[in-house]
């Protein structure tokens, strides 16, 4: 099941990036000779007008050939022979395709998934949060140190780019009546912790994440479990549970937990562990409120939705080239199918087959926004590549000749596809544990 909902995630994606220079290229008159879906030998193709359709044997990729794009050619409607700005629209039209494509997803995630508003939920006793009067679920943040907070996941991906180092923060917050406060935050905190992570919503708290070597993996807690009690108090709720542990703060006694993982209940025990460290005092991450069915706030949250991809993929690339992260870090298709399932599991377990299906939108989401930021990179054999050199020709006034174009990009393939295999290999060694 995961591979076949890999090669209809990775069609979707491809189609819709090629669409966008098939259709940018009939609108500025370069000729098409074949839009396709795949590599490889053809299983069906057919011919309208100039341009011959197919779907090829291997389910990844596509292309779509344009008149003179790769060679010169004399014909009036050779891709050489237009505008320096028609070819530039051309090519930047496929990643921008891509967010368009996120952002239509979007559309869906909010509209049946709900609005990730940054409502706080949580604010740790005795924290300096809580002594500048910031209340659970009354509150709601709309900056940090100056920086817009549009969706809760938005507060995330700021403490991953500006990460917390006992230094004060200025905080404004909105409370229940829409006025707003500014507060300075002293962010050096110690405490006890247990490693886990989850929605604070109104579905069954499942643990999206269970931090290495934490009070939590010693136990024997596994991402994907549903917490169904501590200490004889039952949840129904990651919402309810929540609460539970705002009102009674961890001071390193032990916990008796029941959870469930699958169709198995069983108990455990895990002790919270002391810490020092830098927090805001407060989370505002998980909350979703239903669409209002406003079309208004539909179209916005759906802007800030393409916004957080948009701000996580920068995160990411920033760390690879900061070196936060490496080759073992990155994943190719074998990775992302296996993602894939893993996603879509999570979702059936947790919430039946609406939340898979917006589990796997959501990823479909993360999955384009990159597709489109990542060919944008200027990178030779990318549309980022090519842009380049139209550049340098607006720029100066002439063009690179094709052939030191063409040997640069030939060059920039060949090396994408090293790294593509390096990765590969690296999928298959984490698939099998290694």
């Amino acid at each position: 099941m995961s591979i076949v909902l890999a090669i209809i995630v990775f069609s979707v994606l491809v189609l819709f990036h090629e669409f966008g220079h098939f259709i940018m290229a009939k609108a500025v008159g370069i000729g098409v000779t074949e839009f396709s879906l795949g590599m490889g030998p053809r299983i069906f193709s057919f011919g309208k007008g100039e341009t011959k359709y197919s779907l090829k044997a291997i389910p990844f990729g596509g292309s779509c050939a344009m008149v003179g794009e790769d060679e010169e050619n004399p014909a009036e409607n050779a891709f050489g022979n237009k505008s320096v700005w028609a070819r530039f629209l051309v090519v930047a039209a496929g990643p921008l395709f891509n967010i368009l494509l996120a952002f239509i997803i979007a559309l869906f995630l909010v509209g049946f998934g709900g609005i990730n508003r940054p409502v706080i939920y949580n604010v740790l006793s005795g924290s300096s949060a809580e002594k500048a009067g910031i209340k659970a679920w009354d509150d709601t943040l709309v900056s940090i140190n100056g920086k817009k907070i549009k969706l809760g996941r938005g507060l995330m991906v700021y403490e991953m780019l500006h990460p917390l180092d006992g230094s004060p923060v200025e905080v404004v917050y909105s409370d229940k009546a829409g006025e707003l406060h500014t507060v300075t935050l002293d962010t050096k905190v110690s405490g006890y912790r247990i490693g886990i992570s989850y929605m604070a919503n109104d579905e069954p708290a499942a643990l999206s994440e269970v931090s290495e070597g934490s009070p939590a993996e010693e136990a024997g807690l596994k991402a994907g479990d549903i917490i169904l009690s501590i200490n004889g108090s039952a949840f129904a709720s990651g919402k309810e549970m929540q609460e539970w542990l705002s009102a009674h703060p961890l001071d390193g006694t032990a916990l008796n937990i029941r959870a469930r993982r699958g169709s198995e209940e069983f108990d455990t025990v895990l002790t919270p562990v002391s810490f020092d460290s830098a927090d805001l005092g407060f989370s505002a991450y998980y909350v979703y409120d239903d669409w209002s069915g406003n079309i208004g706030e539909l179209l916005k949250y759906s802007f800030y939705e393409v916004g957080y991809w948009l701000s996580y993929t920068y995160m990411t690339l920033k760390m690879l080239f900061g070196g936060q992260v490496g080759l073992r870090d990155l994943s190719g298709p074998v990775g992302i199918v296996s993602t894939i399932g893993t996603v879509v599991e999570s979702g059936m377990e947790t919430g039946g087959i609406k939340e898979a299906i917006l589990n796997l939108l959501t990823m479909m989401t993360l999955l384009s926004v990159n597709l489109g930021v990542m060919n944008l990179l200027p990178i030779p054999a990318l549309d980022g590549g090519r842009l380049i050199f139209i550049i340098y020709e607006m720029i100066f006034r002439k063009p690179v000749p094709q052939k030191y174009e063409a040997m640069v990009h030939l060059t920039g393939f060949i090396l994408l596809m090293l790294l593509m295999v390096l990765i590969l290999f690296s999928d298959v060694l984490r698939l099998f544990g290694r």
